[in-house]
């Protein structure tokens, strides 16, 4: 596993009386202890988008890191010991039994989220860089996401990654979610 110190796109916070301090962001595995924390937090990420009795299930199962870590590659992202947000990678056995499995040459990443006030400070974009490393370090050349059209933000960011759309994944009630894919390019 590939585990990397990554600077914030803000590096330097100011405190009071004008003096600062740089500040380090460290992606790495999330930690038993820490399940409860990140999971909290990346259910916060995703409460903004929930509208409905669905969604909130869904949050249940964001917030569930423990349930995932022992199937799936749960990334954290920390800075002076707080959790700002996380993401989740298959690279063989899928999180949920209805998904398709994963291509031999395939890693999803899932539930990549970011605590709102930290957004904008480049965490989510180290998660995804992050997850890109361990794909990279686990053979696969070719990364896949789903997201929703809500997520005006997430999007705009996989766009700029590179990530280029696939036909939608449309489920039987109707619920759309948006396939993206990109290559991994060898480290």
């Amino acid at each position: 596993m590939v585990t990397r110190r990554t600077p914030p796109v803000n590096l330097i916070d100011r405190w009071p009386y004008g003096s600062l301090r740089a500040m380090t962001i460290e992606i790495r595995r999330v930690r038993s202890e820490e399940h409860e924390e990140a999971g909290r937090v990346t259910a916060l990420a995703y409460r903004e988008f929930a509208d409905n009795d669905d969604w909130d299930r869904y949050l249940e199962e964001i917030a569930d890191v423990g349930a995932r870590a022992g199937v799936a590659l749960v990334l954290v992202a920390v800075e002076a010991g707080e959790i700002l947000g996380s993401a989740t990678l298959e690279l063989g056995e899928r999180i949920d039994e209805d998904d398709p499995p994963l291509a031999p040459d395939e890693a999803h990443i899932r539930m990549l989220g970011v605590g709102p006030k930290v957004r904008g400070r480049g965490v989510a974009r180290a998660l995804m860089e992050a997850c890109f490393a361990n794909a990279a370090e686990a053979g696969r050349t070719r990364m896949t996401l789903h997201t929703t059209q809500r997520m005006r933000a997430a999007r705009a960011m996989y766009e700029t990654m590179g990530f280029e759309r696939l036909p939608d994944r449309v489920f039987p009630d109707g619920f759309v979610l948006l396939t993206y894919e990109r290559a991994i390019l060898a480290a």
